[in-house]
């Protein structure tokens, strides 16, 4: 059972099948696209636990997860531990990361790296905290994903309409607000697999935004290898570990985003327990050769898995979430003769004359675009100069 129906999870029921793993896909939108490509679909809605449960049960599934979709990780999580089926880790632990609040808390209590952070379940608790802030700060729901609901706010003027639109977003009412670490270099938000609690596969990348997108702080584009060094790197790889010791967490795919401060320390931002959206793990299987999609899919019914061992990046590779600048009827994209790549895949979602949102999160993406380049220099370039090759002509 897949929780969600976007279309990340088509790569995940294809891989399903080729294993010739029956597919049921479940939430509360039938006309979701990834219910088109399985076997069977089930009105639910993913984030109740309980009613998962007896969707579940009355299906006789033999495994469960919620592939790029935040919401339906708890809920999976709980099928897992109620039905003792094969498991991301702890139930308890599942919770932990899935929770901003939580999981802020947890870093700080073990000595990790983290920003000062403090959550609120209500708009009036957090506008009275307005100047114990050392600005900037962000402001987040605590349980959702792909940007929805996140505002940078410079000074304490601009903190209720970031609130307010915080606790919009939310599934249970709650937001945080935190320190905002200033990165040195790009972020990086990719995946990475542990079996039996080691981590087998870390990969980091860097992570772009579009400054002049609706919502900045939506991930427009991503490249591998990162910016980081291979101290860094070699740092945080062990700190994901320990977290993931500590945790108890068992064979599982992780979407976890890390940043280098301008203070210098490594941060894990993020670490939540399934595969990314904006087909990372497909980007991976290209950079790197190793199926993550796959070997989580027979773990979670309990079919011994490929090996999976970290292996070096094929080349330079990056991947451009296709958006449009304003909102409009979608007419053509154009991409310049100039662009110094290959274009590996052409993704388009939308056709010429549909209607098209700005880009205010993950889920107004309207392609992708997969790339590889001969030089980190020559893609270093491209990457951080879209618009110089690249239009998407909205009317």
């Amino acid at each position: 059972m897949l929780l969600g129906g976007i279309r990340y999870l088509v790569p995940v029921i294809k891989a399903a099948h080729d294993q010739g793993y029956y597919v049921i896909t479940a939430d509360y939108l039938p006309d979701n696209i990834a219910h088109k490509y399985s076997d069977e679909y089930v009105n639910v809605s993913i984030i109740d636990k309980e009613a998962v449960l007896k969707a579940a049960q009355d299906k006789h599934i033999d495994g469960i997860m919620s592939f790029g979709v935040d919401p339906g990780v708890v809920s999976a999580a709980y099928v897992q531990e109620k039905m003792g089926l094969p498991s991301f880790g702890p139930y308890e632990s599942v919770c932990i990361l899935q929770n901003k609040d939580r999981f802020r808390a947890f870093l700080t209590n073990h000595g990790f790296n983290v920003p000062k952070a403090k959550g609120y379940s209500n708009i009036k608790e957090s506008l009275a905290d307005r100047d114990k802030f050392d600005y900037p700060i962000i402001v987040k729901p605590t349980d959702s994903a792909g940007s929805k609901g996140v505002t940078r706010v410079n000074d304490k003027s601009q903190l209720k309409l970031a609130v307010e639109y915080a606790f919009s977003k939310s599934y249970s009412g709650h937001i945080i607000i935190e320190d905002y670490i200033e990165k040195s270099g790009c972020s990086s938000d990719t995946d990475s697999f542990s079996v039996n609690g080691e981590l087998k596969f870390v990969s980091f990348n860097a992570q772009h935004f579009d400054l002049e997108a609706a919502n900045p702080y939506t991930p427009a584009a991503y490249s591998w290898p990162s910016t980081f060094t291979k101290e860094q790197e070699q740092y945080l790889t062990i700190e994901i570990q320990r977290l993931i010791s500590l945790l108890g967490m068992k064979t599982n795919i992780y979407n976890i985003e890390t940043r280098i401060g301008t203070d210098g320390k490594p941060y894990i931002m993020e670490m939540t327990p399934r595969g990314g959206g904006n087909r990372l793990c497909e980007m991976l299987h290209y950079a790197t050769g190793v199926d993550l999609i796959t070997a989580m899919t027979r773990y979670i019914v309990e079919d011994s898995i490929p090996e999976v061992n970290y292996k070096p990046y094929n080349g330079h590779w990056a991947e451009v979430i296709l958006h449009a600048d304003k909102e409009g009827m979608f007419d053509r994209i154009e991409i310049s003769k100039d662009l110094r790549a290959i274009i590996v895949e052409e993704d388009l979602w939308v056709t010429k004359g549909e209607y098209v949102n700005s880009f205010n999160g993950a889920n107004d993406a309207i392609g992708t675009l997969v790339l590889r380049f001969e030089d980190e220099k020559t893609m270093a370039e491209s990457i951080s100069n879209i618009p110089s090759w690249l239009k998407i002509v909205v009317l």
